[in-house]
């Protein structure tokens, strides 16, 4: 099944996704799958089709700031946590979406996470990957200077900072023509420069992570799958949070990264459509 490729138009914003449709018609609630930082929706090219193989609607879209979304002036978007939340519900709003499976990822994990913690009529289930889920977990150093005043401006608009971050997070090669899609958004404009160093300003980590306790009522079925190399958050965070959920199951995930779609997207498939195919 090719995966489309599609723009929407909501109030100020523009939203790039992609999105793969099974061919027969299903009931399958759909799955939303939402990316880190300097990732994109294109970090889930393979897990897509995976999905629509078992008859899944499949969408994942670039959050705005990143990829192929717009990168509005902080003056009309302040790349707060909430304003991400709002501007995710105007989403799934206009894509009609009314109840799905969320599968996050990541330091933008943690938005997605909000959400759903905000709106749990609407979540079918919930997988999470390598994000941010206590109050333990710190964005990392190199990703923190992104955010520093001058020298960040600097550095948020080299391409290279996409090489060195996605690389860095699991410690894999990336074939040169994915890093090509990953850095043409930093190549074509400075918004997407200036866009990644206001998110890494307003990210307000601790206070999100202090909201994500709430997960400890959660009610849904969640899945935490957990790449092992990932420099930057480890088991152990993972770990207690699974422990403190009614209905968690953590699986760990050998020789994967921070970012286990692009370190080893079999591996995500593999644990993901078992899960997501499970009935109630």
């Amino acid at each position: 099944m090719t995966t489309q490729e599609h723009r929407l138009e909501v109030g100020a914003l523009t939203w790039f996704y992609r999105e793969a449709v099974p061919i027969n018609v299903s009931d399958k609630p759909p799955v939303v799958l939402l990316h880190g930082l300097l990732s994109q929706s294109y970090g889930w090219r393979h897990v897509l089709p995976a999905l629509t193989e078992y008859g899944f609607r499949a969408i994942a879209p670039d959050w705005i700031g990143f990829g192929y979304s717009s990168k509005p002036d902080r003056r009309t978007f302040t790349y707060t946590p909430e304003a991400y939340i709002t501007a995710l519900e105007a989403f799934f709003d206009a894509l009609k979406l009314e109840r799905f499976s969320l599968v996050v990822q990541g330091f933008m994990g943690s938005m997605g996470l909000q959400y759903a913690l905000r709106h749990p009529e609407q979540i079918e289930r919930l997988a999470i990957l390598n994000a941010p889920i206590a109050l333990e977990a710190k964005l990392p150093w190199k990703i923190k200077l992104f955010g520093l005043p001058l020298l960040g401006e600097v550095l948020t608009q080299d391409p290279l900072l996409v090489d060195r971050t996605l690389e860095g997070g699991g410690g894999y090669r990336i074939e040169d023509t994915d890093l090509d899609i990953y850095r043409r958004p930093f190549l074509k404009s400075s918004e997407a420069g200036r866009s990644l160093q206001a998110v890494i300003q307003n990210m307000q980590l601790s206070q999100v992570t202090a909201e994500l306790a709430g997960f400890s009522q959660w009610q849904h079925p969640t899945l935490v799958a957990w790449g092992l190399k990932d420099p930057w958050l480890p088991l152990s965070l993972a770990q207690s949070f699974t422990a403190s959920l009614k209905e968690g199951e953590l699986v760990q995930l050998e020789e994967v990264g921070h970012y286990p779609q692009e370190d080893w997207h079999e591996k995500v498939s593999d644990r993901l459509l078992p899960f997501l195919r499970r009935q109630a």
